[in-house]
């Protein structure tokens, strides 16, 4: 039996890569649904948003005008504003403006009720499958987004503070396989 504190840095790769969210976001497009489930992806990657996060935001969380997005992050996390890009934008913008409802959550299924924790796991692992992504969990989207943030080189305080993680042990993880940071160890 392995001794889980000693092997942790052996686990299985749990985040895609740049080119495989890129894969999986097109594969969202090909759904039913196709701009609530791409900007419902690119929020949780982008954001690193747990599957409770993302089914409790709500179009009041979101500042159009201001390009922001509030985060309540959960599991006694630092609930944090952040900024939205200009392609996020215009999805989130495209989206809203194809629904025909009145509601208060930002993703809602087909008979106006929030989504639920289920469906997210449905569509993630199903966009996954149709992007040939075996295995692909909302989870694995918050840890891309670790990993996106720590191979860009930031700064690991600054990565906990986006994610929200009150003990930086849990973002420490982000960095075990970030191979540039022995680029110039050497030079």
């Amino acid at each position: 039996m392995k001794n889980v504190t000693t092997d942790e840095h052996e686990r299985t790769k749990d985040y895609l890569s740049d080119s495989e969210m890129k894969l999986l976001l097109q594969a969202s497009k090909q759904t039913r649904y196709p701009k609530r489930n791409y900007i419902l992806l690119l929020m949780i990657y982008r954001h690193g948003l747990r599957v409770s996060e993302a089914v409790n935001l709500k179009k009041s969380d979101v500042n159009l005008k201001e390009s922001r997005v509030w985060i309540n992050r959960l599991k006694n996390g630092l609930s944090v504003e952040h900024p939205i890009s200009g392609d996020e934008l215009r999805a989130i913008k495209r989206y809203l403006t194809s629904r025909k409802d009145n509601l208060p959550w930002l993703f809602v299924n087909e008979r106006g009720l929030p989504l639920t924790r289920q469906a997210v796991n449905y569509i993630t692992t199903s966009v996954g499958e149709k992007a040939d992504l075996p295995s692909v969990h909302p989870h694995t989207l918050r840890h891309s987004c670790g990993f996106y943030l720590a191979n860009k080189g930031y700064d690991l305080r600054l990565i906990q503070d986006y994610l929200g993680h009150r003990d930086p042990k849990h973002t420490a993880h982000y960095t075990r396989v970030v191979s540039s940071r022995f680029e110039k160890l050497w030079s």
